[in-house]
């Protein structure tokens, strides 16, 4: 089990938005949860403004700007959305476990919307680039 579990979730959104988190427990299932916290608790455009503001203020604490990606963070949580939608969980250990794909096959999951490397574009990094082969929902 992941080190980010040791924290309850209002724990955890907490101290990710007041920048205490210890970066190193900061993975990317961690990165989904965060995700999954927000879009239960604000709702799906909220969870994405909070997510994007909170990542960047994070990042830089950490001295890792070169990292963020606005089109990835935004499209992640449009993913992890989508998945909320069809979900019979009531809390993230269940619902990572009832969508392991977004774990195992996350990439996979967001290249199916684009036909170029959001990950690597700087275009991306810096704007929300719309899909252009899958629409998000």
């Amino acid at each position: 089990m992941e080190k980010h579990f040791e924290l309850t979730d209002k724990a955890f959104e907490n101290s990710f938005t007041d920048c205490t988190l210890d970066p190193e427990i900061f993975s990317h299932e961690a990165h989904l949860r965060l995700a999954w916290i927000h879009i239960k608790n604000y709702g799906i455009e909220q969870a994405e403004e909070n997510i994007q503001k909170q990542l960047q203020n994070f990042i830089t604490f950490v001295d890792a700007k070169d990292k963020y990606n606005k089109t990835l963070t935004i499209a992640a949580t449009k993913v992890v959305n989508h998945f909320i939608r069809q979900s019979n969980s009531n809390n993230f250990k269940d619902f990572i476990l009832e969508f392991p794909q977004l774990k195992t096959r996350f990439k996979q999951l967001i290249e199916s919307h684009y036909s170029f490397d959001i990950f690597n574009s700087k275009y991306a990094k810096k704007e929300f680039l719309t899909p252009d082969l899958l629409p998000f929902d």
